[in-house]
């Protein structure tokens, strides 16, 4: 691995926090997966939990897949600030969408 140098470029604040804010994102991505965890072994352990399932997946929609399209589309696409926004925003709505579909009524249990 020589040659292998981390790149970090802080635009508009300092590199402390910079390293800060990307702590911050990866600490908000491992707990949200931590979480969603739990719901799904709540789910595997018994019939008639199916809600616990989708909380998982209304959470990672909230929390995971917004954080890593942040982080994802403007590395890897061309994609500006404004479409990246929506995306962003759209998928969070989902995920609050399908949290508040499980919890009012969405699922029989």
């Amino acid at each position: 691995m020589q040659g292998f140098a981390l790149a970090v470029r802080a635009v508009g604040a300092g590199l402390p926090t910079a390293v800060a804010i990307v702590g911050l994102s990866l600490l908000s991505l491992a707990l949200s997966v931590i979480i969603a965890v739990v719901l799904i072994r709540g789910y595997r352990d018994g019939p008639g939990r199916r809600g616990m399932l989708w909380l998982a997946v209304g959470l990672l929609l909230l929390t995971t897949v917004p954080e890593l399209l942040r982080i994802g589309l403007p590395s890897t696409t061309g994609i500006g600030t404004v479409g990246r926004s929506v995306l962003v925003s759209g998928c969070e709505l989902l995920g609050l969408g399908v949290i508040l579909w499980t919890i009012y009524g969405g699922q029989s249990q």
